[in-house]
C-alpha cells in the first residue's frame, strides 16, 4: 500500500490531507493553525534540511512525496526536490497559479527588500501583506510613512507601523474598508495565487492604487505537477 508524505503549507494542502488516511502523514511547519480532526497522521516541525527529510523518507518507507507548500516557500521545495533525488521517491507538487494583473492594474513588480524599499519612497501610507518580513525593518520606516502590517498573529509594531492580526479567507467589503479607514496609498504583496486573498487586489484596483508585487522564487521541477487539488487527487486515485 502507498504511503504518502505530504507537505503542508498552503490552504489546499489541508484539502488533500482531508481525504488521506491513518497510513499517510501530513506535515506542517508550525506557523498558523495546526488541524485536529484528520484521519492521517499529523508531523508538526522541520526535517533537517535534505538531508533530513530524505532520512525520514527512508526511515517511514514513504513512496510518494507531495509538496504543497507555498509559492514562496523555496528553500522548503528545493529541500523536497533533493530528497526525492537522494531516495528515488517521486515527488509530485501542487503549484498554485499566479495572479494576472489585470488592463487596469497598476502592478510593479520587485525582486527583494531592497528593490521594494526603493519603490516605496514616494507613498505615506502602505499595506504589507508579505507574513512577518517587515517586522525585521521597521526600524528602518522613513518620518513620512506609517505602515499598516498583516501577518497571522498580532504582534507589537512601533510608532509609525500597526501590526493586525488576521487570517483569511479575506471579504471584499471588510478590505474595502480597511483600505479606507487608514488611508492606504499602496499595497505589498505577494503573488500567492490564493482566492482566499485575492479580494484585496480588486479593492487596490477600484481605488486604482499601485500594487507592488514580490516576483516568485524559482521553483525546482517535480516529477509531476498540478495546478489544483482536483488533478491531483485524480491522479492519487
Amino acid at each position: 500500500m502507498t504511503r504518502i508524505l505530504l507537505l503542508g503549507g498552503v490552504t489546499e494542502a489541508l484539502a488533500i490531507a482531508r481525504t488521506l488516511g491513518p497510513q499517510h502523514v501530513y506535515s506542517l511547519a508550525g506557523i498558523g493553525r495546526v488541524p485536529t480532526d484528520l484521519d492521517c497522521q499529523l508531523r508538526v516541525g522541520g526535517f533537517g534540511g535534505a538531508e533530513g527529510l530524505a532520512a525520514y523518507l527512508r526511515a517511514e518507507r514513504i513512496d510518494l512525496l507531495i509538496d504543497a507548500t507555498h509559492p514562496y516557500a523555496a528553500r522548503i521545495s528545493a529541500n523536497a526536490a533533493h530528497a526525492a533525488q537522494l531516495t528515488g521517491v517521486p515527488c509530485w507538487a501542487l503549484r498554485r497559479p499566479a495572479w494576472q494583473a489585470q488592463a487596469s492594474d497598476d502592478w510593479r513588480e520587485v525582486s527583494d527588500w531592497a528593490e521594494l524599499i526603493d519603490a516605496l519612497r514616494p507613498f505615506q501610507r502602505p499595506l504589507f501583506t508579505l507574513g512577518r518580513e517587515p517586522l525585521q525593518h521597521l526600524h528602518e520606516i522613513p518620518a513620512h510613512q506609517f505602515w499598516t502590517l498583516r501577518a497571522l498573529e498580532a504582534c507589537p509594531g512601533n510608532a509609525r507601523c500597526e501590526v493586525i492580526g488576521a487570517r483569511g479567507p479575506f471579504h471584499l467589503e471588510d478590505e474595502r474598508t480597511l483600505f479606507e479607514r487608514r488611508q492606504i496609498d499602496v499595497l505589498i504583496s505577494k503573488n500567492s495565487g490564493s482566492g482566499a486573498t485575492e479580494p484585496k487586489l480588486q479593492v487596490a484596483r477600484e481605488r486604482s492604487l499601485p500594487v507592488l508585487v514580490l516576483r516568485r522564487p524559482d521553483l525546482p521541477p517535480a516529477t509531476r505537477s498540478f495546478s489544483t487539488v482536483q488533478a491531483l487527487l485524480q491522479a492519487l486515485q
